[in-house]
């Protein structure tokens, strides 16, 4: 047993999301049919929200998101630090610019009171942010009541990357309803909530925003009547309205989504009972746990430990617990230590508090196919590694 590997994360995928896939290859489509739209209105419901459109990835969500809001050369766009590249590139792609907050050292999301800060100064040079791209970072929501009005201030957009935080609420509002936000994402990867594969949605409550996601997905083509040019047309007609991109979702990604939307639920409660579990057994170490919420409900995508800072322990703790094999990750890099975001010439005294989390952030394993066995595991190394030192 000790020499079977223990992940950080992975997919659960049960018999019947397996015959729910064979069962759409053998359909008449295979893609464009009738399953992907099927699941756009079972996510919907489940996350509160007018309308979702389905993407081949959380990437494409995240640019065509931008294209919506109307994002442009020159314009900004700010997120955090601490967050995968996607949340940023997606500014890149249009030729905006990017910019930064530093994040909270408790939350490891965006810190409010940095943001404000900023907001102040950029306004006085002129260099507000078209867009802000929270980020749910490893389940929980960031301070949106208090980033939604400072929009409203401020004059950005909002986009929530929420791509960690499927089933996750703030304030008893679901993440993905857009209480506080323009539009949320979601990713359907393989190690997130629930997976398609690849795969990702665009959660949005305005029709005309919806109606233009759903063409910027196909090529900018649409077949609607409301918006043909010429009306009296065969059915075969279309015409293209927008520069637009192939990021659909095939049918047998989506009857898998569909199968997996089924055991959220259940996804979430283990998780959760692992994070708990991992909280109550680690808390006398010299560890700093993660906060848990009750108007902040997390998914529990990650369970993110900080170690001290000294002689390099987060690295002797993850190369220890890979000898044991167990499975651990760093989330993230931060985006302005990557070789290709080294000629924006961030500075990396401008995020304190992202330089002493990324010194220090360690991803315990968490994913419902852990068996009780697989946790005892990690609590009793990790409390071994302290123990012996």
């Amino acid at each position: 047993m000790s020499n079977v590997k223990i992940s950080y994360s992975r997919q659960y995928i049960f018999k019947k999301d397996i015959d729910s896939v064979s069962k759409a290859l053998k359909s008449e489509y295979i893609t464009q049919g009738p399953t992907v739209n099927k699941f756009e209105k079972i996510l919907a419901k489940r996350i509160n929200s007018k309308y979702t459109i389905a993407v081949n990835s959380a990437t494409s969500a995240l640019h065509i998101a931008c294209i919506v809001l109307d994002l442009k050369k020159n314009d900004y766009l700010w997120t955090s630090t601490n967050t995968f590249v996607a949340s940023s590139n997606c500014a890149l792609y249009l030729g905006a610019k990017v910019d930064l907050i530093d994040i909270d050292i408790k939350t490891y999301n965006i810190d409010t009171k940095l943001l404000e800060k900023k907001l102040i100064v950029a306004k006085k040079n002129g260099k507000l942010p078209k867009i802000l791209v929270t980020v749910c970072f490893g389940g929980r929501s960031c301070e949106m009541d208090e980033i939604f009005k400072l929009s409203k201030k401020y004059g950005f957009r909002i986009i929530d990357d929420a791509s960690h935080a499927l089933g996750g609420s703030y304030n008893d509002h679901k993440i993905g309803s857009n209480k506080y936000s323009d539009l949320t994402i979601f990713s359907f990867h393989p190690v997130k909530m629930i997976t398609t594969g690849e795969g990702g949605a665009i959660s949005v409550n305005n029709k005309k925003i919806y109606e233009k996601l759903i063409m910027l997905r196909s090529h900018g083509i649409t077949r609607k009547l409301s918006y043909l040019k010429n009306k009296n047309k065969p059915k075969w007609y279309f015409e293209q309205k927008l520069l637009g991109y192939n990021y659909r979702l095939t049918e047998f990604q989506a009857a898998l989504g569909i199968g997996q939307l089924k055991h959220l639920n259940f996804f979430l409660k283990q998780r959760k009972k692992i994070a708990l579990t991992y909280s109550k057994k680690l808390k006398n170490l010299p560890l700093i746990l993660p906060e848990i919420s009750k108007k902040n409900v997390s998914s529990f995508h990650l369970y993110v430990i900080l170690t001290h800072l000294k002689n390099g322990q987060r690295n002797q703790l993850y190369n220890y617990l890979r000898k044991k094999n167990i499975e651990t990750n760093v989330h993230y890099i931060p985006i302005y230590s990557h070789p290709y975001y080294k000629k924006f010439k961030f500075k990396k005294e401008n995020f304190k508090n992202t330089e002493l989390y990324y010194k220090s952030c360690l991803s315990l394993p968490i994913h419902p196919l852990m068996s009780q066995n697989n946790i005892q595991k990690v609590i009793k190394e990790i409390t071994k590694f302290f123990n012996d030192k």
